[in-house]
């Protein structure tokens, strides 16, 4: 199998390009994704490849074409539903949430919506307040939605892919300050299942269970860590619903504490859930209770050392692993 270092923005042009010649029922819709190439560039050619029909610019009017995509999954396309930020996602709930999310349950199995929603998301760097939503909590809320937030190329190519030939309506953020990041990838028609996480470390002392850009940082971070003598065993989940606890679990039972991190709020986190989930399965297993590493409890700020002493940090996570081995 042949691999080459590409972004994470190639990885995603990849996937969409790869699907779009293999199913002529797969488009592209959203706001700049055709003459302007996507706000982040990830579209780059698919105009000029596939065509205005089937790479669609939209008015900045996101419950309109949401609804447009969502109609025609449900007449037998497969919309790859762009926004140019996951922020602007909001102003699509009730499209996403209402009518993506339940018509396969209120069709009685009639009408199954398969349909992606992906594009940027999370803090990016002095986007402030407005453009800093970290919503994957939210759309795991909802029965009927599946949420992916992959770490490395090679996960956003293989995931995307699989994402596109589900018949569910899959929420897929890519977080905004990893589009330049580089890693090996399948030249190859490779697809990875949702709901399988996976170990990014092994390690004996604590696990940590971090996804998206947390991931990267618990990662890069790991010589930090190996300073303090801790041993860190790191869990990407790589989607959050379905989350693969079991990965997760077997970790718990190795290392016997946890540390979670995340981008977004504590209340009601990612973060919250999966906590419940480790308490559930592995309460005897635990030799100390689960810590979290959030983002601070107020909307992020503009001002840059503001944002960064918001946003969780090595720094943070480091002392939340040293207060699980009761080193602090």
């Amino acid at each position: 199998m042949a691999t080459e270092v590409i972004t994470f923005r190639e990885a995603l042009n990849r996937a969409m390009t790869e699907e779009m010649e293999r199913d002529p029922t797969v488009f592209l819709m959203g706001e700049e994704v055709g003459e302007y190439h996507g706000a982040y560039k990830v579209s780059q050619g698919l105009l000029e490849r596939f065509g205005p029909k089937r790479v669609v610019d939209t008015p900045i009017s996101e419950n309109s074409f949401t609804g447009l995509g969502v109609g025609a999954a449900m007449t037998g396309l497969r919309p790859i539903i762009e926004f140019m930020s996951f922020n602007f996602s909001i102003l699509a709930l009730d499209q996403i949430l209402s009518n993506a999310a339940k018509t396969l349950y209120m069709s009685g199995g009639q009408f199954p919506v398969p349909i992606v929603f992906r594009g940027p998301g999370g803090p990016a760097a002095q986007v402030a307040a407005q453009h800093s939503n970290v919503l994957e909590s939210i759309y795991a809320h909802f029965p009927g939605l599946k949420v992916v937030m992959p770490s490395t190329p090679a996960d956003a190519k293989g995931l995307l892919k699989t994402a596109v030939r589900d018949n569910n309506p899959v929420v897929f953020i890519e977080n905004e300050l990893l589009y330049g990041v580089q890693g090996e990838v399948s030249d190859e028609d490779e697809t990875l299942p949702l709901g399988q996480g996976v170990v990014r470390q092994e390690g004996r002392d604590v696990t940590v269970v971090a996804h998206s850009r947390m991931a990267h940082m618990v990662h890069q971070g790991r010589e930090e860590l190996s300073k303090e003598k801790i041993s860190v065993e790191l869990v990407d989940p790589r989607t959050i619903r379905p989350l693969d606890i079991e990965t997760i679990a077997r970790s718990v039972r190795k290392t016997h504490r946890v540390v979670i991190v995340e981008e977004g709020h504590r209340f009601a986190g990612v973060g919250a859930e999966i906590a419940d989930q480790i308490y559930l399965n592995c309460f005897d297993d635990l030799d100390a209770p689960i810590l979290r590493v959030t983002q601070k409890d107020n909307p992020l700020p503009y001002s840059k050392p503001l944002e960064q002493a918001n946003l969780p940090s090595m720094a943070e996570v480091i002392h939340a692993c040293k207060q699980v081995l009761y080193r602090v």
